[in-house]
This record gives C-alpha cells, sequence and structure tokens, in this order.
C-alpha cells in the first residue's frame, strides 16, 4: 500500500503536466465509487461532468498488466471507453472500442483529447464507406492512388497503428495523402492530424497542396520553434526540427494520426522520440523502394535505413507499393535515358594517380600546403579515389570538360559506335555538384559556356543554390527556386543537397550528376526530379559525368522504364592539373540536411539565436534519447532543455547552480534537483554528459580542445 500511495503522488503529477485540474472536484475524481461497491482509483471527466476515463493505479512492485481487468470492469460499470494504466512511472492506454490490448503511451491523455476522441468513437463509420474524392485522387486514371487509399483504410479498420507507403517520386503521394486525410477525418477516425516532413521548403509546398485540396479542411504549417500548435485546426503541417523541440508541451492524444513524409529520413534517434511521443496512428510515405534492403551491393548506411524503418513501422513488406517501373508502364512518369561521358581520372575505378609535379603548389595556401606535405610524405605519386573528386582535391580541367560537354552533346547530339545519333532535349537543368565551392564554380562556367543563349550579360543561364545555415548556405535559395521554375531564367541550376529531394519541377529535361554518391537512397532521389510529366515531354536525360549510375545499376539492360544507355569515356589532354585541398566533408547524413528556413521569398527568418536554439535542442533529445531516466527526471530535464533554448544566445555551458536561478529555482532549486537524481555526485555526472552532448564541453566549460566556448561557436 505504501508503495501504491507513493505512485499515486507521482501519478498526480503525471496529470498536472496533462492539464488536469486536481482541484476543482469535478474533472479529476478519486477512489470513485462503482455500482458495485468497487472503487476507480481514478475517474477522469470532462468540463461538463461527464465520464471519460478511468484511471487504474498499481505500484511499481507489480506488472501493469495486473491491473487491466479490474480496469477494464470499471470502464465498464462507468460507461467509458478509455482506461489507463500507471504506476507512475509507465503509463499504458486502451481504447476498449478499438484495441485488444494496452499499449504503453508517453503520457497520460488531457482532457481535451479525450474528450475529443470519445466524441468522434461515438459516430465512426467504416472508412471503407466514405467515397475517395477523385478530384483530389486517382483521377487521370491514376488508380494506383486510390488504391493505396483503400488497403490503408482497411489496415486501419482491422486495428493495425503503423503503416507504410512506398510510391516512387512524382506519382502523387502528397495528393493521395490529402483524400486519405479527408476520408478519416470523414469517417471520424481522425479529428486532429500531423503532417511531419524534414525540410521547410517541402511544409511551405505540402501547406499549399493542401489549400488547394483540403479548402474545407482547416491546415496550417508551424512555421518556427516556440509557436503553440493551434488547437483549433485540423491539420497541422511541422519540420522535424520543429517537432523534437516542441512535442513534449502536448499530451500523447494530441494527434490521432500522425503522417511522415520521407520517412525513411525522419525515424531516427531524436526524431525518433518525438515521433514516439504522440499515441496516433502513424503512417509513413516513401518514395525509397524497401526491397533493395537484401541486395547484396546495397550502401550499408541504406541497408541499416530501411531496416529501421520496417522496424518503427512493424512491418516486413511495405503496406502499399508502387514502383517507378509500374509508374513509368502506366504513363504515370517519363522514361529516362543515361548519357555517360567520364574523364580518364574519373573512369579510373582503381584511382588515378597524382605526382608532386603535377600540382600548383603556390596556389595553396598555408594549411592547405602543410595537409598536402604531410600526404605526400612518404608517398610520391600519390594514389587517389576518384569519388574524393570535389571532397578532397579538386581538377579544374575536369569541371570544364563536363562543362563543354555538355553544350556539345545538347547541340549536336552523339552518334554511336553503331551509327546511331541520339540527342537530349533542350530545357531545365539540375546539376547536382558536391560543395558550395564546387557548385559555384560550375555555375560559373555552365554561365560562360551557354553565354550565347543569354538575352543579355547580365542574366543568369545558370545559378546555384546551397542548403545549410551558416556560411555556406544560400539565403535567398528559394527565391532562386522559383525563378528557375517560374521563369525563362535560370535553364541551369547547380545544387547541393537543395533539389535532391522533395523539389517539384516537372519541366526539368536533364539532370547532371556531377556528384557522386555510394547512396542508392539518395540516388533514386536524385534521378526522380526529372520523372514527373509535363507538356511535350516524353524523356529525360541523365547525364553521368561521375559513374554514378555504373555503381546503382543503370545500365544498357534497361533498367526500371527503358533505359537507354550512351556511353563515352573522354580522355583530356595531359595537361598539368592545379590539385586544391578542401577541408569539406560531403557524407549526407538526414539529421543536417535541413538547416535552411526560408518563408515564401526565399528570406532565412529563423536567424543566428533561432538557429542555435533549435540545434541545442535537437542535441539536448539526442543526448535524451541514449540514456535511461524516470518520470521525475525527465520533467526536470524538459525544463533544463528549455532554459537552453531561451538562452542560446549566450549559453556555452549549463552548470549546476543555475538549479538556484529563476525560473529553475521555483521548481525546487539545486536540493529538488540533488534529490531528484539521487545525491549531488550523480547530478554533476548527469550535467557532465549532458555538456558534453550539447555544448561539446566538459564540466569545467573547456571545450575538447581547449578551446574558450563563445556562445556563437557552430554545434558539430
Amino acid at each position: 500500500m505504501a508503495n501504491e500511495a507513493f505512485a499515486r503522488v507521482k501519478i498526480d503529477q503525471l496529470l498536472k503536466d496533462a492539464d488536469w485540474s486536481l482541484s476543482d472536484g469535478r474533472s479529476v475524481r478519486f477512489e470513485y465509487s462503482l455500482d458495485d461497491g468497487g472503487k476507480a482509483d481514478y475517474a477522469l471527466f470532462d468540463r461538463q461532468g461527464r465520464a471519460l476515463a478511468v484511471l487504474e493505479a498499481k505500484s511499481t512492485s507489480v506488472n501493469l498488466s495486473a491491473g487491466e481487468a479490474q480496469g477494464g470492469r470499471y470502464a465498464d460499470q462507468l460507461g467509458v471507453p478509455f482506461v489507463f494504466l500507471s504506476n507512475g512511472e509507465e503509463v499504458w492506454f486502451r481504447d476498449k472500442t478499438q484495441d485488444a490490448h494496452f499499449r504503453r503511451v508517453e503520457t497520460v491523455f488531457s482532457q481535451d483529447d479525450l474528450a475529443r476522441r470519445k466524441a468522434a468513437s461515438e459516430i465512426r463509420r467504416d472508412p471503407l464507406s466514405v467515397p475517395i474524392d477523385t478530384r483530389i485522387a486517382g483521377g487521370g486514371g491514376r488508380l494506383h492512388q486510390t488504391a493505396c487509399i483503400d488497403v490503408v483504410c482497411r489496415e486501419i479498420a482491422a486495428g493495425r497503428r503503423k503503416l507504410l507507403v512506398e510510391m516512387a517520386t512524382g506519382t502523387g503521394k502528397t495528393r493521395t495523402a490529402a483524400a486519405l486525410l479527408k476520408r478519416l477525418f470523414e469517417a471520424n477516425w481522425a479529428t486532429r492530424a500531423l503532417f511531419v516532413v524534414d525540410r521547410n521548403t517541402l511544409a511551405i509546398q505540402t501547406e499549399d497542396a493542401f489549400a488547394e485540396h483540403l479548402p474545407h479542411l482547416p491546415c496550417y504549417r508551424v512555421p518556427r520553434v516556440g509557436r503553440r500548435f493551434q488547437d483549433e485546426k485540423r491539420v497541422t503541417i511541422v519540420t522535424l526540427q520543429t517537432l523534437v523541440n516542441e512535442y513534449e508541451n502536448y499530451s500523447s492524444g494530441y494527434f490521432d494520426l500522425i503522417v511522415i513524409d520521407e520517412c525513411h529520413r525522419s525515424i531516427y534517434g531524436k526524431w525518433r522520440r518525438a515521433l514516439d511521443h504522440f499515441d496516433g496512428i502513424k503512417i509513413g510515405l516513401t518514395a525509397t523502394p524497401c526491397i533493395m534492403r537484401d541486395a547484396p551491393d546495397v550502401d550499408e548506411e541504406d541497408r541499416a535505413a530501411i531496416r529501421d524503418t520496417m522496424r518503427f513501422f512493424e512491418v516486413d513488406r511495405p503496406t502499399y507499393s508502387y514502383s517507378m517501373a509500374e509508374a513509368i508502364a502506366d504513363g504515370h512518369l517519363v522514361p529516362y535515358e543515361i548519357y555517360r561521358a567520364m574523364t580518364a581520372r574519373t573512369a579510373a575505378t582503381d584511382g588515378f594517380t597524382v605526382s608532386r609535379a603535377e600540382i600548383d603548389w603556390d596556389a595553396m595556401d598555408a594549411a592547405t600546403r602543410t595537409e598536402m606535405e604531410t600526404l605526400f610524405a612518404g608517398h610520391d605519386p600519390l594514389v587517389v579515389d576518384p569519388t574524393a573528386l570535389e571532397r578532397k582535391f579538386t581538377i579544374p580541367e575536369r569541371n570544364r570538360a563536363m562543362v563543354r560537354e555538355f553544350r556539345d552533346v545538347l547541340e549536336h547530339g552523339y552518334v554511336g559506335p553503331n551509327g546511331v545519333r541520339r540527342a537530349p532535349e533542350w530545357g531545365k537543368t539540375i546539376v547536382f555538384a558536391v560543395t558550395k565551392r564546387h557548385a559555384e564554380t560550375l555555375a560559373r562556367m555552365f554561365d560562360e559556356v551557354f553565354a550565347d543563349r543569354k538575352p543579355s550579360p547580365t542574366t543568369r543561364y545558370a545559378d546555384f543554390v546551397v542548403s545549410g545555415m551558416g556560411p555556406e548556405d544560400t539565403v535567398d535559395g528559394q527565391a532562386k527556386i522559383k525563378r528557375f521554375k517560374k521563369e525563362p531564367f535560370p535553364q541551369i541550376l547547380v545544387s547541393v543537397n537543395m533539389l535532391d529531394t522533395g523539389f517539384d519541377c516537372p519541366e526539368v529535361r536533364n539532370l547532371v550528376m556531377a556528384r557522386f554518391t555510394h547512396s542508392s537512397i539518395l540516388y533514386q532521389q536524385m534521378r526522380g526530379r526529372g520523372t514527373r510529366q509535363a507538356p511535350g515531354k516524353d524523356r529525360f536525360t541523365l547525364w553521368d559525368f561521375t559513374g554514378v549510375t555504373l555503381r546503382h545499376g543503370d545500365d544498357e539492360t534497361g533498367g526500371e522504364g527503358g533505359v537507354v544507355v550512351v556511353s563515352e569515356p573522354k580522355h583530356p589532354p595531359p595537361t598539368p592539373r592545379r590539385l586544391l585541398t578542401l577541408d569539406v566533408h560531403d557524407e549526407i547524413d538526414p539529421s543536417t540536411r535541413e538547416w535552411v528556413t526560408v518563408d515564401e521569398t526565399g528570406h532565412a527568418f529563423m536567424d543566428v539565436d533561432e538557429a542555435r536554439a533549435e540545434a541545442l535542442g535537437a542535441a539536448f533529445e539526442t543526448w535524451l534519447d541514449d540514456r535511461d531516466f524516470n518520470t521525475d527526471q525527465l520533467r526536470l530535464l524538459h525544463l533544463v532543455k528549455e532554459q537552453i533554448k531561451a538562452n542560446a544566445a549566450e549559453l556555452t555551458l549549463f552548470e549546476s547552480w543555475r538549479f538556484d536561478a529563476p525560473p529553475l529555482s521555483m521548481n525546487g532549486g539545486f536540493e529538488r534537483a540533488r534529490s531528484v537524481f539521487g545525491g549531488e555526485t550523480e547530478l554533476e555526472h548527469v550535467l557532465a554528459s549532458l555538456n558534453q552532448a550539447v555544448f561539446g564541453l566538459d564540466s569545467s566549460g573547456a571545450a575538447p580542445d581547449g578551446d574558450t566556448p563563445r556562445p556563437d561557436k557552430p554545434i558539430n
């Protein structure tokens, strides 16, 4: 009994955390007497005094499953569908109208969330009985969209709470999602939905699409961290970066449907904690073929991403799948051709040699010269992996050869050994580059080579965009992208991590692979930028200057959609190469590819301090996800996180004295913190770990390399 009484103290706090009033005598009733003489530990009521749920308390020494039958019996007597079980550390939940078993949830649901769910459950219909709005999805013979919606709804009605939809880029994932949302809302299977994306540009696109397709369903986009969700709206569109900084401010019942776009990049580390917080039906959308996980040559990071995606959605294959090959065969996507042309050094699969004599040492700065001297110490010549080009080494003549080749073949076509001439189409072109320096270099070279095609010398035939917050970002990137889509110029847009996923421009006729990637996921996303249909467009050309199509199996046998490949290795004259070292690592990581946050005009609305607050919050969540804290500790740590974010501009270390400063002092101060963590030594160990993970510092405030931290020091 003493243990259960202690648990009830903690359960009271859980209820307070979910905004329940324990003192109004109406919302929460303790030891509530029932008709059979039993007493429910907690009975929860709405604002009008109508019963919503029971909560059965158990001591920490008893497994919560021991309370399942008792809680269910109390719910039946009270005439409510919802049952919670808790020992103050864990919370289990069951909706008796839908669930056979209890499941763990992160919080008790709030009063409003329970009332909303109860009202919906009383008028719920079979979603398959609600017609699909074919003005949104299924029109133009796109039967795969309505088929997908039917499959998903059938699974939801059968009790599935996690579903994975695989649809090729350009086949209408957003339209399908919009029509699915409309059906589930009309059937009262959902009353409030969350749509999660991993970049703000995609959030803007989704908001625009939903405004068009769901004009009568209130939707909105959360523009930044710190902006409270709008309770009156039905669909909330949010980026992962914003969600991970805001999720703990809401009960687990706030959303009853969560759609995760490009989910293969969204369910790891700090992101997963935020997604798991909400107890809603989760639907993942991805354009990445999940079946390739078993292929022997799949990149290990891709294999892990696919495996973890399957594990998160608890499936061994997608709930519904519609491949690029099927879409091309059905006439919903255009096929493509590949023109492969590599320089001699690019084509050197075993690496190419660079001697000291080939290098223009005078062109290097001191740091690069020192690094090159170290590399050449005892090794002359060096053997260079071609995939390191533009990451560690650059050969300007190689870039010029690619640009000249593009113009020459675009203008004159290519005649193969069999005498057949093939020519790509003139039109909008995306070039995938490695670094900002590489992108800027290529954009200038393309602009120069196509100078005769410009209406005036001041017009940019080619431009570039780079993602990321900080010195490498393109602040007006969104404005450049809009000009590329809507205006005649630029005709060519060189991209670094900006257009490879989620970018929709049907007019694109050419994709230029000037970067190499081992990732099949990324490669297929990049290739998907050209598949959309447009008037007069019956194909697009993929220009492979790096051998990336060979790495990922696009060859003369046809591949997906009847690919025709032409190939011409190029051997530039043996002129000396100017080699420079670039201190840039270009390994693509989903958690770092969306630090650019722009508004509709292309201007960054997040200043440096806001960006730092968001980054610190994300780092905090990553640290938190790797540790096991009890509910009291988590509650206090979430307050610490909010203080770190609120003081991000000047805070470089979180020290224990801050517990005695407002507002943390109002939560019991240092003594409370010491008690929660079991002593001063244990508390200091936690703070040292926190500071190392969030700020990269030790408890003395020193950086690992001994540097003095600065408020504006970048976060690694």
